[in-house]
C-alpha cells in the first residue's frame, strides 16, 4: 500500500495496453476506484488533496493512472483517441469497480461504462457529455448508482449541460459552491467524503 513514506517507491511506471504509465494504487477489501484525472492534471492531483492517504486508511482501493491524453501526463506514448484510454481503463478495472472522472476523464468514463459493466461512477465536470454517439447508449446507465458534481463557478462545462445529464442518467447533481471546474481541488473536504459515502452506499448495495 502506497503511504506518505514510501509514496515515491510506487510512482514507477507500469505497462498498460501498450503505453508506459505512472500508476498509483492502494490494496483493499471489496471493488476498487479508478480515477481518471483531467486534460491539464495528472494522477498526483488525488493524492496532493488527499483523497488517497485517506482511501488507504478506509482499506478501500484504489488504482490513479496518467492518462495518455493528459497535458502533464507520465505516459507515453501520447494519444487523444477515446479507444486508447478506454483499453487502459479495461486493463486495470474489474467488473463492478467504481470509476472517478474529472473532466475528459469523465468523458473517459461515460464511454467505458457504457459498454463495460461498472459499480457506479463519480462524474466531475464531465466533457463533451451529449456527443451523440454517446448518448444514445445512457440508457444502460440509468440503472447504475452515478453521481454528477459540478462547480458553480465552472467557466469549461456549462451548468445546463450538467443538469440535463444529471436527467438523461437519474443521477443526483451536487453543485459545489465557490469552485470552479476542479470542484474536487476547490472543495476537496466535500469531495473526499462524497467519494467516500458513495462508495460505501455501492458496495452495502
Amino acid at each position: 500500500m502506497i503511504n506518505k513514506k514510501n509514496r515515491e517507491e510506487h510512482q514507477e511506471k507500469s505497462q498498460i495496453a501498450g503505453f508506459t504509465c505512472r500508476v498509483l494504487s492502494g490494496r483493499g477489501q471489496g471493488p476498487a476506484l479508478v480515477f481518471l484525472h483531467g486534460f491539464m492534471f495528472t494522477s498526483e492531483i488525488w493524492d496532493r488533496i488527499g483523497l488517497l492517504p485517506a482511501l488507504e486508511k478506509k482499506h478501500i482501493p484504489f488504482w490513479a493512472m496518467d492518462m495518455p491524453y493528459g497535458h502533464h501526463s507520465d505516459c507515453a506514448p501520447r494519444s487523444s483517441e477515446p479507444a486508447d484510454s478506454i483499453a487502459m481503463v479495461k486493463a486495470v478495472a474489474d467488473p463492478g469497480d467504481i470509476i472517478v472522472g474529472a473532466s475528459l476523464g469523465g468523458h473517459i468514463a461515460l464511454r467505458y461504462a457504457v459498454d463495460h459493466p461498472v459499480g457506479g461512477l463519480v462524474l466531475i465536470g464531465p466533457a463533451r457529455t451529449m456527443a451523440e454517439d454517446l448518448e444514445k447508449k445512457y440508457d444502460a446507465l440509468r440503472k447504475i448508482p452515478v453521481l454528477v458534481i459540478h462547480g458553480e463557478n465552472d467557466t469549461v462545462v456549462p451548468r445546463a449541460e450538467m443538469e440535463a445529464l444529471s436527467r438523461r442518467l437519474n443521477a443526483p447533481l451536487h453543485i459545489y459552491e465557490n469552485a470552479g471546474h476542479p470542484a474536487y481541488q476547490d472543495a476537496p473536504e466535500q469531495f473526499m467524503k462524497e467519494v467516500v459515502s458513495f462508495y460505501e452506499k455501492v458496495v452495502k448495495g
